[in-house]
């Protein structure tokens, strides 16, 4: 088992140094659907696309004001968490937020600090709702990216609205999706990390647990006892523990900021497309 590790470890190296960027390459169109799939799907690479969605109303309309007049009485799914954390390791636990049904108007509201309330409250929900709850909004932006449809031979599985403040955080994870990240205001920070580094990033199996939000405001968390553990990363790389991780300083995360206007390949208002593909994905963590 000792020369598995080994090899792998060396095999990440090779990976690294054969053909891994140390650093998420800049596409100034949107790409041609073979070379797209060619240079970084097959390879399994990130890049960031620049002027491929710059034709989208969206990027002029999406203001909280527009948002309110347009779908602000819609209820949506929003998570809420005391510290951000969502679907996390706290401890022995797997924590997932707490789920409240929400106008987007009082949504906006409290992101705007026009309402106190306290914890983070974001809008995650992978259940394509932007087409299904929020529809109204689709003629500001496209329903699928066609280069990606192309490139791919089928229509994105989910499209997915997210709103949420600088304090939200998505914890580091496994996709099984080929992912479009399009940001329409503000920015999104990403940390990579390739199939390569696998064998560096630690996984655990752990007790479910929601977040609770007391009468006086507190958050506790809840044990979801009749449910299966759920495999997870304990390790936060924002943060990490590298006296409990030791394997961790050998991996080579790759960091980059999406900003409006840009895709990414793998205030804010974004859009997430998931193509389902079983390929293994790239591990991120996004803040």
């Amino acid at each position: 088992m000792e020369s598995v590790r080994k090899r792998l470890s060396e095999f990440s190296l090779e990976a690294h140094d054969l053909y891994l960027n140390r650093s998420v390459p800049y596409l100034e169109e949107s790409p041609d659907p073979l070379h797209f799939y060619r240079d970084w799907i097959g390879p399994n690479k990130p890049c960031i696309i620049r002027n491929a969605l710059s034709h989208w109303p969206a990027l002029s309309r999406w203001t909280p004001e527009y948002l309110r007049e347009k779908v602000g009485s819609k209820v949506i799914s929003v998570a809420v968490t005391p510290d951000g954390y969502a679907d996390a390791v706290s401890g022995d636990r797997f924590v997932m937020p707490e789920e409240r049904q929400m106008s987007l108007s009082s949504v906006l509201d409290i992101i705007e600090g026009k309402v106190q309330r306290s914890g983070v409250f974001y809008v995650q929900k992978q259940c394509s709702n932007l087409l299904d709850q929020l529809s109204q909004l689709s003629d500001d932006m496209e329903t699928h990216v066609s280069w990606m449809t192309s490139a791919l031979g089928k229509f994105p599985d989910a499209v997915n609205f997210w709103l949420g403040e600088s304090k939200a955080v998505t914890s580091m994870h496994k996709d099984h999706y080929e992912n479009l990240y399009c940001v329409i205001s503000g920015e999104k920070n990403f940390i990579l990390l390739p199939p390569t580094d696998r064998p560096f990033i630690p996984y655990g199996v752990y007790q479910p647990a929601v977040y609770r939000q007391r009468d006086d405001g507190e958050f506790e968390v809840v044990d979801q006892s009749d449910c299966e553990k759920v495999p997870w990363i304990p390790l936060d790389p924002l943060d990490p523990d590298l006296e409990r991780y030791p394997q961790y300083q050998r991996a080579r995360p790759l960091r980059c900021s999406v900003k409006a206007v840009n895709f990414w390949y793998d205030m804010d208002y974004d859009i997430k497309y998931n193509y389902f593909q079983l390929l293994e994905s790239l591990c991120d963590i996004t803040a």
